[in-house]
């Protein structure tokens, strides 16, 4: 069963296609990453999906339900986390979930009761009566995602949600996301973060400029990169431009200069392991020296940057 599906999918804003055809199956009960950079189309995209925006062309469906012909039936199903906390700062925590569950026709009691085991859900009830203009960001955060699924929804819809935590944050994010799915809600999960993705979609579109220029599983778009991936990091800083020049001749593919200034990555196809040992023998050759060297599968980083070097190509 497809939780979301669109076909043909445009937003147009003045002469910005900020959304320009796209296609998505999003099976339910699982989260489905959408990836791509600021300004890719994203947000535009689950706005529409959310009913919060009328789509100027094509097709969108949540559940069955056409989002432009019938989009109550949408919001009844659905829930928004947006990029930044909706929660009211001068409310305690405790006190932002009886008014979210009130709004939604519970009782006092009953809003209480679930707002209390929302809140040890997350880890939140050492705070819960503190003002949330005290939480941290990480805090913050787990508090907008308790308030989204209040109602369990079938479908949340996380618009970065790590966008600015520190690590330890980020995992605990993740670790609820991945219980919110688990308990039966499907998530469709905007990000920027390519770990993030790696970390918790089963699959992933990547959407550049508004079009989906890629969809698959983790594994079926690493492998539409290359088999491998070499990491180079030379002793000379000096040598990396000649380095380059060597490695794209001999592997015949293109080299990343990675932001270490000694470093370089290329993606390899179908002999990865022959080319790898071809590109250190010519190194050494040339009087290259190399400190470190690796041999691997391409990580979402390596996809991105290929995948979308490829678009601005054509």
């Amino acid at each position: 069963m497809l939780a979301i599906e669109t076909k043909g999918l445009v937003k147009v804003f003045g002469k910005t296609r900020a959304v320009d055809g796209v296609d998505l199956a999003v099976p339910a009960g699982t989260v489905y990453g959408l990836l791509g950079p600021n300004g890719a189309g994203k947000t535009t995209t689950v706005r529409l999906l959310a009913t919060l925006l009328k789509p100027d062309d094509g097709v969108a469906e949540v559940f069955g339900h056409d989002v432009r012909a019938d989009p109550d039936a949408v919001r009844a199903l659905v829930s928004l986390t947006g990029q930044y906390a909706s929660v009211d700062e001068d409310l305690t925590g405790t006190e932002n979930l009886i008014l979210l569950g009130r709004l939604l026709g519970h009782t006092g009691k009953s809003a209480r009761a679930r707002g209390e085991q929302l809140l040890e859900a997350f880890g939140l009830t050492d705070a819960k009566d503190r003002q949330v203009k005290n939480y941290s960001g990480g805090m913050r955060r787990r508090l907008d995602i308790a308030a989204s699924i209040f109602a369990t929804p079938q479908l949340l819809f996380l618009d970065e949600p790590t966008t600015g935590l520190d690590p330890r944050s980020r995992n605990q994010v993740w670790d609820i996301v991945r219980a919110v799915v688990d308990a039966g809600t499907t998530v469709l999960l905007t990000t920027q973060y390519l770990d993030e993705a790696d970390q918790l979609a089963s699959r992933i579109a990547v959407i550049d400029r508004g079009k989906v220029i890629a969809e698959g599983t983790k594994g079926e778009l690493k492998a539409s990169v290359g088999v491998g991936s070499i990491h180079v990091r030379l002793r000379d800083a000096g040598q990396r431009a000649e380095a380059q020049q060597l490695l794209t001749r001999v592997l015949d593919a293109d080299i990343q200069l990675d932001s270490d200034p000694v470093a370089l990555t290329a993606c390899l196809g179908g002999h990865a392991t022959e080319q790898a040992a071809e590109a250190l023998a010519q190194l050494a050759r040339a009087g290259i020296t190399v400190d470190n060297f690796s041999l691997g599968q391409p990580s979402l980083d390596e996809v991105f940057l290929a995948l979308t070097d490829k678009e601005q190509a054509a």
